[in-house]
């Protein structure tokens, strides 16, 4: 009987225990700071209408590119193949190009991307005619004209040079990319255009 009698009170001891273990698993609602930078971390992580504009230059392109050594030089003529595709979600463009550059083969890899966080473009690019990284950041119109400044270390001067990179599109599938920096005299000159022409899917 002794027994009986406490066995019968362990279902009442849960039904008061039960409930207070459930109040000290549930997570705490976040405060009002911690709920604003939830909010910002997702804004700044959602694709918007830049992506999506970026994703529209998605293919396979035809390069001719275009090098000039000095300012008052004919530039030597190289071509290649350009490829891009979105990766992270949407969030990033990868392009990958492969030509061959004064009669040796060339490799470069690009990223491209918009910041919601600074509203700003950015871009990146290392190739195997070096082993540094080159840096951009700048900004585009509605119609996909973009002027960026970027730097890379130079293998002579052991020092930072800085370029101003324009690029705009003629057409849906031709863009026009120009690369300014120091000359000889150290005043800009135009350093290379590369025409990308986007094959047809």
């Amino acid at each position: 009987m002794r027994r009986t009698s406490r066995l019968s009170l362990i279902p009442l001891a849960l039904a008061f225990a039960l409930p207070a273990a459930a109040q000290e698993a549930a997570p705490a609602a976040p405060s009002p700071e911690e709920q604003a930078m939830m909010e910002a971390f997702q804004k700044a992580a959602t694709p918007g209408p830049q992506h999506a504009r970026m994703a529209e230059a998605v293919g396979t392109y035809d390069m001719v590119v275009k090098s000039w050594q000095s300012p008052d030089a004919p530039p030597t003529t190289d071509t290649g193949t350009s490829t891009r595709r979105m990766v992270l979600g949407g969030r990033v463009m990868v392009e990958e190009a492969k030509a061959t550059m004064m009669g040796q083969p060339f490799d470069g890899l690009g990223l491209h991307g918009f910041d919601n966080v600074s509203g700003r473009w950015w871009a990146t690019w290392n190739d195997s005619v070096g082993t540094g990284l080159m840096v951009a950041e700048g900004d585009c119109d509605d119609q996909g004209a973009c002027t960026f400044t970027g730097s890379w270390n130079d293998p002579v001067a052991k020092g930072k040079v800085t370029a101003r990179m324009t690029s705009h599109w003629t057409d849906a599938n031709t863009e026009i990319f120009e690369m300014f920096g120091p000359g000889p005299d150290g005043k800009e000159m135009k350093m290379m255009q590369i025409t990308y022409t986007r094959r047809a899917k």
